[in-house]
């Protein structure tokens, strides 16, 4: 018989609730639940820019990461991605691209208003670098070659989250600022297009007469997951 001492493996981070990242160049150990802005604040990172709602919503914690063994750039919002074993980490400031000045109750919804103040929409080469970035998903692409035809109501309806982080403006080859391009478009959709629904005014008495208190109570006491159910499930009204 042997008398050797048989040595168990080391268990891999994942198994003991952590993982490594690198933020920076500089490797951490945190706990593999947070996501990549919990994560950065675990590790000592203060936030005074690069952070806002906390809720993908309001797209100022853009983020590329690479994964271990992958050479690709990964796009996403640090305050919805969890973390993985591996990743690297850089967080990217403010997409500044340029906003031309507008005064929206002087305009007017006819199909060449937003190539009026945003000719490089021509330019774009339908690659669709700018969808694929997206982090909510949303066919960026498509709502660029509408307000391009003019077509305001659909380029406002396929852009409707879009919550401004610019990340495809970064892969634009044709430098197009999208999110300011969807902006606008449901900017003119909202004041010259849409439908006010008769019952508006009837809503917001039924508002100021605390109607729907109780409806707001059971909404907060609601888990994320039921939430966005709910969400999802909602009444959606046609046009």
């Amino acid at each position: 018989m042997s008398n050797t001492k048989t040595v168990p493996k080391k268990k891999k981070k994942e198994e003991t609730g952590m993982v490594k990242i690198y933020i920076m160049g500089q490797a951490y150990d945190v706990p593999a639940t947070l996501t990549i802005m919990k994560a950065m604040e675990y590790v000592g990172y203060k936030f005074t820019r690069g952070s806002g709602c906390r809720a993908g919503f309001c797209g100022a914690c853009s983020t590329i990461y690479r994964k271990e063994g992958d050479f690709r750039i990964y796009t996403a919002l640090a305050c919805q991605t969890i973390v993985e074993n591996g990743i690297v980490l850089a967080q990217l400031p403010f997409i500044p691209a340029d906003k031309p000045d507008y005064d929206i109750n002087t305009l007017t919804p006819s199909a060449n208003a937003i190539l009026r103040y945003f000719p490089e929409v021509a330019r774009c080469l339908s690659c669709n670098a700018c969808s694929k970035v997206c982090p909510q998903e949303i066919k960026v692409m498509d709502y660029v070659q509408h307000s391009l035809q003019g077509q305001i109501t659909r380029a406002a309806e396929e852009s409707f989250d879009c919550v401004t982080c610019g990340l495809c403006a970064i892969r634009c080859p044709a430098e197009i600022p999208q999110y300011h391009v969807a902006q606008l478009a449901r900017r003119l959709h909202g004041k010259y297009l849409m439908k006010t629904p008769d019952y508006l005014d009837i809503r917001i008495k039924e508002i100021n007469e605390s109607k729907f208190e109780e409806g707001f109570k059971e909404l907060m006491s609601l888990t994320k997951k039921k939430l966005e159910e709910k969400y999802k499930n909602r009444d959606m009204e046609s046009n």
